[in-house]
């Protein structure tokens, strides 16, 4: 027996490895490795104005025995939209168990987004953004974290409670009042939101690179191993002038960390 599941868990690696090889070549930098221990992934599917990330974890029984874990982030869908989606791409891998439906689930996204984009009729854009008095008056707290210094660069965390789209841009515009914050090289971040509903628990997800690639993607896989719930971390980077390669990505992380503990948030969450 057990010769037999080693053997089942080196078959599911050989076609976890092509097919991780053949989305790569499919979707280039669309497709981003997340975690290497892991095997955790991000794809990035847009059509027009609508954009969806998946992301991705391969269990050593996938697929033979089980389908990738997944969660998708598209705040802007609403919920009934989300548990069509969701249907739809459990009902993809219960039609093909055994064999590996990452590509299928993609092209099953990229489909809802066309369809969206060829049926729904052009919208006359309403403001209806809050006032800058209600978003003081509503403002989360906001915690600021130590600073990190290397080779001229600054990086700084801050971490807030959100419930809400509008919390989120309530602590981004208060954070950008200060002149330093809002003239920095990057204020990256990254959000998870969870709601509770009749249908279940639904996380709404989200994060802005502002420019510095890839960033995005790993405060929210950050938030996601670290298993926050309504909390927001944004980062702020002032550039120095000298590159720093790989080691800027662990600063990030490590603001984005140190606030989130400063603001009280790991404790909440028992971790």
């Amino acid at each position: 027996m057990y010769l037999k599941i080693k053997a089942m868990n080196s078959d599911n690696l050989t076609k976890q490895a092509e097919e991780v090889e053949a989305l790569s070549s499919i979707y280039g930098d669309d497709w981003t490795l997340e975690s290497n221990i892991t095997r955790s992934y991000r794809i990035r599917i847009k059509e027009g104005d609508k954009e969806v990330l998946l992301f991705v974890t391969m269990p050593p029984e996938y697929p033979e025995l089980s389908p990738p874990k997944y969660e998708l982030s598209a705040p802007w869908m609403d919920r009934a939209a989300k548990r069509k989606l969701l249907e739809d791409l459990d009902k993809i891998y219960i039609e093909n168990i055994g064999e590996t439906v990452i590509y299928q689930w993609v092209e099953k996204i990229r489909e809802y987004l066309q369809s969206i984009k060829t049926e729904e009729p052009e919208k006359k854009v309403v403001n209806v953004t809050p006032s800058v008095e209600e978003m003081h008056v509503n403002c989360p707290e906001i915690t600021h974290g130590d600073v990190i210094v290397d080779r001229k660069s600054v990086f700084q965390g801050h971490a807030a409670v959100v419930h809400s789209l509008e919390d989120v841009k309530s602590v981004l515009a208060k954070l950008k009042e200060n002149k330093k914050i809002l003239n920095a090289t990057h204020n990256m971040y990254a959000y998870r939101i969870e709601r509770k509903t009749a249908k279940g628990v639904v996380v709404l997800q989200d994060c802005d690179e502002d420019g510095e690639a890839h960033a995005g993607g790993r405060m929210i896989h950050l938030l996601q191993i670290l298993e926050q719930k309504n909390t927001l971390v944004v980062v702020t980077r002032w550039y120095g002038g000298i590159q720093l390669g790989p080691d800027r990505f662990r600063h990030i992380n490590n603001a984005a960390r140190q606030a989130i503990e400063q603001a009280g948030l790991l404790k909440k969450n028992d971790k």
